[in-house]
């Protein structure tokens, strides 16, 4: 597995997209040709319970808190930082998301995306229970810069977000996929689960994660010309 190195100066204007209403291309979107690595995925005992592992691991393999993560190809990057190949709106590029988590960069620009009042984070029209004290988000902070263009270019947000301005997003677990082993078949998938695991739950020794989550705790949901002209008071 070749690790590029991680670009956190994006530029974010794709270099070949055939439609020109399209040409801004987040940094989280995958791309065509970024295909799953070979699965040669292998399981071991340890004193603590079973282990995944890939059969050539890298260090680069796992995320700060040593959760195993999905391999996914690189495209190309021209000199201007821009990566080649038509964007997969519907996919999300699993090491470029867990960096922009990871980091709190902006998933469009990779620039920082702390605003004077706080981060900015896009939830689906459908995600939100107002009920709730707070929220699951797998979806990397934005810009202030870029808050409109990730609203109208994410399918899942619909050109239609719900707001969180957010004082508090600690990270919470990862989304993924839950293996086992087989005697005849060898490591096999047990389970992709609908909700994400949180760090600490013991089944994370053979889970591949593939989308860092984080929750939302300090927040006030706003609507987006709100936001907007807030943070321009504020600046």
């Amino acid at each position: 597995m070749t690790f590029p190195p991680l670009r956190l100066r994006y530029n974010p204007r794709a270099v070949e997209s055939r439609d020109k209403s399209l040409s801004l291309v987040p940094y989280i979107t995958q791309r065509d040709g970024e295909d799953s690595a070979p699965d040669n995925l292998v399981i071991t005992r340890h004193s603590a319970g079973p282990r995944l592992y890939y059969a050539d691991e890298d260090p680069r393999d796992r995320d700060p808190r040593g959760v195993l993560w999905a391999r996914c190809g690189w495209n190309p990057v021209d000199a201007e930082g821009r990566i080649t190949g038509e964007p997969q709106w519907q996919m999300m590029h699993p090491h470029r998301q867990m960096v922009c988590m990871q980091t709190l960069t902006c998933q469009v620009c990779t620039r920082p995306a702390r605003t004077p009042l706080g981060f900015i984070f896009l939830v689906g029209p459908r995600d939100h229970d107002p009920s709730q004290p707070s929220t699951l988000t797998n979806q990397p902070p934005v810009c202030r810069k870029h808050t409109r263009a990730a609203a109208r270019l994410c399918p899942h947000l619909e050109d239609d977000p719900t707001v969180f301005l957010a004082r508090s997003a600690p990270l919470y677990g990862v989304h993924g996929t839950l293996y086992g082993r087989d005697e005849r078949v060898g490591v096999k998938v047990i389970a992709q689960p609908d909700a994400p695991l949180p760090y600490g739950h013991p089944n994370l020794g053979t889970f591949l994660a593939s989308q860092l989550v984080r929750r939302l705790q300090s927040f006030r949901v706003v609507g987006l010309d709100e936001l907007l002209n807030d943070l321009a008071t504020a600046s």
